[in-house]
């Protein structure tokens, strides 16, 4: 059935999640990336994408921020950001040997798991960090950690490790995984290695987790929930998940234009989040698409205010 032949849609109630869209990370980011350009000029190069939504970069690129891959694809001496998710050690000593004026835009809760896991392996332990594997956080909390770390994405990972110390192993997380599914793989491996240290579910981010609650407490309430976010997203996705694991059907999309009104045959509650890099003004574009196809009733979802803000780096301060 196609969009021309669906029938005329009743009354939509529309629920927005409340905390979605922007983190303090996220925010903090982004504006790195604009005080760096308004301090320096352009360019500003930022290795990857400085969080993981196309909209913000192609507006940041408008603005004069160039894009790469790898540190040796910015011109010596120039200046450097790295992205939200957080760089391997290699790539800190590659940005020095390239002499470039580097600005860290590191979430900070990224850096906390960073130093615990260094903790660990400077007294000797085993570092198991659970994680996506492929994903810049996972790979840049890896690149931190000089000693024996083991990354386990599942539960069933945890059967085939193999510590070199069954006595000395610790345990740190990616910040944004599903925090059901992170707490699943502790339990396992507490089971396995009843010795493990580690931080529980803790070092998954606040705004992954207030994000994750508002999530369930949307899907009691609705027929559809559409997640505004980057497929390449990891907190995004999460979201998804949790829709479907309550047996809501669920979608991510990245704009307005993702959207199927085939989707809302027989639905008449929609609720809307937004994963922690997706900006509110793709939420509002949704809605207005929406709006466009049939009535809309638009409230918010009771929940989390967060006044969470991060300081940014001294260097641009001054």
């Amino acid at each position: 059935m196609t969009a021309s032949t669906l029938p005329d849609l009743p009354v939509l109630k529309v629920i927005l999640a409340k905390p979605r869209g922007f983190c303090a990370g996220v925010t903090r980011a982004i504006e790195i990336v604009e005080r760096a350009l308004e301090k320096y000029g352009q360019p500003v190069f930022v290795r990857h994408e400085i969080v993981h939504n196309k909209r913000v970069v192609e507006t940041l690129k408008t603005a004069g921020a160039r894009f790469v891959e790898e540190v040796d694809e910015i011109p010596q001496g120039s200046v450097a950001i790295f992205s939200a998710h957080g760089v391997a050690a290699g790539v800190e000593r590659d940005a020095a040997e390239r002499r470039l004026g580097v600005i860290d835009a590191t979430c900070p809760l990224v850096t906390k798991v960073h130093k615990e896991g260094q903790r660990y392996a400077v007294r000797g332990f085993d570092v198991v960090l659970i994680g996506h594997r492929g994903h810049p956080e996972v790979e840049g909390t890896m690149g931190q950690i000089e000693g024996t770390v083991h990354l386990v994405s599942r539960v069933t990972d945890v059967a085939r490790l193999a510590p070199r110390d069954p006595a000395k192993i610790a345990y740190v997380t990616q910040t944004t995984l599903s925090v059901d599914d992170t707490r699943e793989i502790i339990t396992a491996l507490k089971d396995r290695f009843p010795a493990i240290v580690g931080p529980d579910v803790k070092d998954i981010c606040y705004a992954t987790q207030n994000r994750q609650s508002s999530v369930r407490r949307l899907a009691e309430q609705v027929d559809l929930i559409l997640v505004v976010g980057a497929h390449n997203s990891s907190n995004s996705n999460r979201l998804c998940e949790i829709g479907r694991d309550t047996r809501t059907p669920s979608y991510l999309i990245e704009d307005a234009d993702a959207l199927d009104r085939a989707w809302l045959t027989g639905v008449a509650t929609v609720g809307i989040t937004a994963g922690a890099s997706a900006p509110e003004a793709v939420v509002q574009e949704v809605i207005a698409r929406l709006a466009e196809w049939t009535t809309i009733e638009v409230s918010t979802l009771d929940g989390i205010d967060e006044n969470v803000h991060f300081k940014l780096p001294d260097e641009l301060m001054r």
